[in-house]
């Protein structure tokens, strides 16, 4: 039982951390970005969501280049913190973050630029700042797109596999989430093993994009 249920805990564990890590850089971001012109806009929002189209083996060699133990980053964290990046825990968690961004950051400035700017504007004449209109005003209408970037996010980093194999490693107990544990389960013939873990996920990518399509009717 432990060796089925390690991985399906540390799937959601890590998308979990990942969800909330995107969820806050992905509404940042589209905050700054909404309703905005300056040059290089264009450019910036292709590097955003370029985790969507790039391969996940692309996007995990990027990651290991810029944060293994030869890169700058990854020597100055195992310089101060005596520890690396790569085939941790952290690492997984770092490959959801990247490739399930896009989908929180388009949610989030869709939901953003629908609202009412005459609603943001009157709360200014009240004498709101900018500040207390994004929380007050701005996050709650625009609130069910947020959640469903956030779902959408969450069962994008429960199905992340290529990024994380190569990223954070398949270690039993340690990084193997359920799609390498799918993987190795079918390499080794355990077929029935890998269909449990087939099922469970399932199970959650239906249960979250259901969720995500009723926020998406209440949206509208």
């Amino acid at each position: 039982m432990a060796e089925f249920w390690s991985p399906v805990w540390l799937s959601i564990n890590v998308s979990l951390l990942a969800g909330v890590i995107v969820a806050i850089l992905g509404t940042a971001a589209a905050r700054w970005m909404a309703r905005r012109r300056f040059r290089g806009k264009t450019a910036m929002e292709t590097v955003f969501l370029l985790p969507l189209v790039l391969p996940p083996s692309v996007v995990g060699f990027l990651l290991v280049v810029l944060f293994g133990r030869h890169s700058l980053i990854g020597q100055l964290v195992e310089r101060w913190f005596h520890t690396t990046i790569l085939f941790t825990p952290g690492a997984a968690v770092m490959a959801a973050v990247v490739v399930s961004f896009p989908l929180m950051y388009q949610a989030a400035k869709a939901g953003l630029e629908a609202v009412d700017p005459t609603v943001e504007g009157a709360a200014r004449i009240d004498g709101a700042n900018e500040r207390q209109v994004f929380w007050h005003i701005s996050l709650p209408l625009a609130r069910n797109a947020l959640l469903s970037g956030a779902v959408l996010s969450f069962a994008r980093s429960l199905g992340e596999f290529g990024a994380t194999l190569m990223f954070a490693g398949n270690i039993p107990g340690k990084t193997q989430t359920i799609p390498t544990a799918v993987y190795m389960a079918m390499e080794s013939g355990r077929m029935g093993l890998a269909w449990a873990w087939v099922a469970v996920t399932i199970g959650l990518s239906f249960s979250l994009l259901s969720c995500a399509a009723k926020l998406g009717r209440w949206q509208r």
